[in-house]
């Protein structure tokens, strides 16, 4: 099924996914399930999921707060079948007590009465924890979310930008925060609208949109004049406040209600009822998207062509110079990366942790094209919740084979040929990872987070580490050792050269600061989207864009490397196999400082958990693309200097 393509963006991932094969996804949209028509009268299914907020970036259970439950006498809900990404993104969706029939609309209805439960109060103060608790999730901007046929709830509004057009943000707000004039309200009153499109040749209805209206009405007005069988303006009352403090003027009780209406559409379609919300995901920065990705695409291609010239001319005439048997000078008087033929491929201190990081860049290198590749051709459509987390992490343990191949060949190439480092292989990122992450898991059990992993669900991570990923880096680590070694194309001396003293420009800390800014250059408009999409609660969709973005960061990690190792080897310093690694790989330090720059520019975080899970989850991502571009830093600079050593005639 086609994803419709109207806009700009949609229109660029259409026409580039026929040139490229891994932005073909772009242009298209599979749905996570298949079309369900209802007949009228058909009960509808409404479905809770987490309330998260940008304010805090932990999300709750739905049913943490004072409303109405399914089951009142029922402590604990269970929540449907989840997968691994769902529980990782806080994805917690449970039954609801809102009833919808197909096409019969609801003036309005009651759901229930909640009150504070007299028990349940702090001890010092009195105060109820019930009422406390709603008002702090209010205060914090959290935002309630409904699911009806998959489709999530959302507030529509008009988009007066440049393209004039509705907005959709998912969810709606759970009330109105207070402040010093004004008391907290609560949204206990939702307006539904229910979408539907008839389908040519089959009888019932399809749903292709959810929108809703909240308000705040006093739950006295609701309890009087909320009936199916009258009118209902849920604008002209006053609105239900939360008061917690003192106890004796707290609020009492407050009830629930909703109304529905059901609207026929007859433009959109079942296969592009998504449109909508995935066009809103940012629809101020639509253009701005575009053109900044075509400029940073321009300026990478003639950074290209401007490197490869500069190259190809200097190495031509290094050549030239060098094996020209004519020339008696030269061979007396050799200069440049010449005269370190025999030293350029004296073995790296650490060669063991060296070969441990090529081949677990080279895992998470694999698990990220083949997740984008999937991506773009749209098996991981937000229509299916957590499958992208869920991917990424079956494919990681998967690809383990590939970093334990390339560990072997390196440490073979190291003469470290050790199962040692294939274990090293193993547990080196997937354990700095797990404590960090063991340790965050920890802080949001302590605060009972939606998406704090289960004790059950966290074996089974440690199942896929232990009984799948790590098998498969020692399987792949067989197959490496049993291949021959890379023979260097120049004999190494037994004395180390002596290496001169190098200016102040050709400093390790001095070159790497640069070369991390070159690869991050050319990508880090991007990075704002995708930091949208992971801690503003938006969509991210356009795969085709990233495709494009990750094969520049790529290339433009293999070129600054390559570029900076000559430059060394010019200055007769021959230890470049380290710094080869750091070179690209300190685009991963650009990204962090990014990060705490976005953090202070766009997010609104004030309380200590947030901060600490929103800096610790992006030193992981800093960290993991050190890894990768740091390999293929490695890996392009080590075919560069073997492919011109073997070029070179010496004596």
């Amino acid at each position: 099924i086609f994803f419709r393509s109207n806009t700009l963006i949609e229109r660029f991932d259409a026409s580039f996914g026929v040139l490229l094969i891994v932005a073909l996804g772009g242009a298209f949209y599979l749905p996570g399930v298949a079309p369900r028509e209802y007949m009228d009268s058909e009960n509808v299914t409404v479905k809770v999921n987490s309330m998260k907020s940008t304010e805090t970036a932990i999300p709750y259970d739905y049913y943490s707060i004072m409303v109405c439950r399914p089951d009142a006498s029922s402590k604990k809900i269970r929540a449907e079948a989840e997968n691994m990404g769902e529980i990782l993104w806080g994805d917690s969706i449970k039954p609801s007590r809102y009833y919808m029939s197909m096409q019969k609309p609801i003036t309005c209805a009651k759901v229930c009465t909640t009150k504070p439960k007299p028990e349940n109060v702090e001890k010092k103060t009195r105060i109820s924890k019930g009422l406390k608790r709603l008002k702090r999730r209010i205060d914090d901007e959290y935002r309630g979310h409904l699911i009806l046929d998959n489709l999530p709830v959302s507030e529509v509004y008009i988009w007066e930008g440049s393209e004039k057009g509705l907005y959709y943000r998912r969810g709606y707000p759970l009330g109105t925060p207070g402040n010093k004039s004004s008391p907290t309200l609560v949204n206990n009153h939702l307006s539904f609208t229910v979408k539907i499109h008839k389908p040519e040749g089959l009888p019932g209805w399809r749903i292709v949109g959810f929108e809703v209206v909240p308000y705040s009405i006093d739950s006295a007005r609701i309890d009087t004049d909320c009936s199916p069988d009258q009118e209902f303006d849920a604008e002209k009352y006053p609105p239900q406040t939360v008061i917690a403090s003192p106890p004796s003027q707290a609020t009492k009780s407050i009830s629930w209600s909703y109304s529905l209406m059901w609207s026929e559409d007859k433009e959109v379609a079942w296969s592009s009822r998504w449109d909508h919300y995935l066009k809103s995901s940012d629809a101020s920065a639509a253009n701005i998207h575009w053109f900044a990705i075509m400029n940073s695409l321009m300026i990478v291609l003639c950074l290209s062509a401007m490197v490869a010239m500069i190259l190809l001319r200097a190495l031509h005439k290094d050549f030239n110079r060098y094996n020209n048997p004519e020339n008696e000078d030269e061979a007396q008087n050799e200069t440049g990366w010449k005269v370190v033929h025999a030293d350029v491929f004296r073995d790296p201190p650490y060669p063991g942790l060296l070969a441990c990081y090529v081949g677990t860049g080279s895992q998470l290198l694999g698990m990220a094209v083949v997740t984008l590749g999937f991506a773009c051709f749209g098996f991981l459509s937000p229509a299916r919740r957590g499958s992208l987390m869920t991917a990424m992490l079956v494919l990681y343990a998967l690809c383990g084979s590939v970093g334990g191949f390339v560990a072997a060949v390196m440490a073979k190439m190291f003469h470290e040929q050790s199962w040692a480092t294939i274990l090293m292989t193993g547990v080196w990122l997937p354990g700095k990872v797990f404590v960090v992450f063991f340790c965050l898991n920890l802080m949001l059990w302590a605060k009972q987070a939606a998406n704090a992993v289960p004790f059950f669900m966290l074996l089974g991570l440690i199942a896929l580490w232990f009984f799948v990923s790590i098998p498969l880096v020692f399987f792949g680590a067989a197959v490496g050792y049993k291949q021959d070694a890379i023979a260097p194309p120049q004999s190494v001396s037994q004395i180390p050269r002596f290496i001169p003293e190098q200016k102040w420009h050709m400093k390790p800390a001095v070159m790497v600061l640069s070369a991390g800014a070159v690869p991050f250059g050319a990508a880090f408009i991007e990075l704002y989207f995708i930091l949208s999409s992971l801690w503003l609660n938006k969509f991210y969709y356009v795969f085709g864009f990233f495709a494009i973005v990750f094969a520049i960061l790529i290339v433009t990690c293999a070129e600054i490397s390559i570029v900076l190792v000559y430059f060394q080897l010019c200055y007769e310093d021959y230890r470049w196999w380290w710094r080869a690694f750091v070179y690209a790989g300190s685009s991963g330090l650009y990204l962090f400082l990014y990060s705490l720059q976005y953090l202070a520019s766009t997010l609104n975080m004030t309380s200590v958990a947030s901060i600490t899970l929103y800096l610790s989850y992006m030193l992981v991502l800093s960290y993991g693309l050190f890894v990768v571009t740091g390999t293929v830093g490695f890996l392009s600079s080590l075919f560069f200097v073997r492919y011109i050593y073997s070029a070179l005639k010496v004596d």
